[in-house]
């Protein structure tokens, strides 16, 4: 958990100097961070924010990306049954990709409840909208984020995902599709469709690859 809490940092900086830079003001930047709480759609929001606001474009971006909330949603719901319909809607808003990947980590290793969810999912979320406050407050001081290396901790950050829950070699076919349409998707697809053609062609490889063993 404590290596997620450090990854967070870097992000929330970021995001929030690029808000400051785009003229939002600290609490705003705090009100977005704590009601959205999604990294990536805020990051694009914020690079297509101008006056007037695109909205049209901001919505279509944003929910593009959020697609694959869907399949993570769809994957840990079978884990959820403790829950209860208001804890797993709750569950669900402090939904991220570090904490989807380390619940259904949990999940796959033993019992997935509410407390170990609460337990993960609250101090990431304060950490979240800490630091974004804190990244609006410093506003233009980081201008270049890579002579800190904080570009490099995107990549990283996911890496450990992809590790943590690739335990079987099994998996490794949905993790190499998935990669490949991304990579594919990005390089002939205008806007963020990468995102969801990744998601997509992960999830049918891995279910053809459980059709496959059954």
């Amino acid at each position: 958990m404590l290596p997620l809490l450090v990854g967070v940092i870097p992000f929330g900086l970021i995001l929030g100097a690029i808000s400051a830079d785009k003229g939002l003001t600290p609490l705003e930047t705090t009100l977005m961070s704590g009601l959205v709480f999604a990294g990536s759609s805020q990051f694009v929001a914020v690079g297509l924010w101008k006056h007037p606001i695109p909205i049209l474009a901001i919505i279509a971006s944003t929910a593009l990306i959020n697609l694959r909330h869907l399949l993570m949603g769809a994957a840990l719901e079978p884990h959820m049954n403790r829950f209860g319909a208001a804890r797993a809607y709750a569950a669900l808003f402090v939904l991220a990709d570090e904490i989807w990947a380390v619940a259904l980590r949990r999940s796959a290793e033993g019992l997935l409840t509410p407390a170990y969810y609460g337990g993960l999912a609250v101090p990431f979320y304060v950490s979240w909208v800490l630091w974004t406050t804190l990244g609006s407050l410093m506003g233009r001081i980081i201008v270049h984020p890579e002579r800190f290396g904080f570009d490099f901790a995107f990549a990283a950050v996911f890496l450990v995902i992809v590790f943590g829950i690739w335990k079987r070699r099994r998996r490794l076919l949905p993790i190499a599709v998935s990669a490949a349409a991304a990579l594919l998707a990005w390089k002939l697809l205008p806007g963020v469709w990468y995102i969801f053609a990744g998601g997509v062609a992960g999830t049918a490889a891995g279910a053809l690859a459980a059709r496959t063993d059954a």
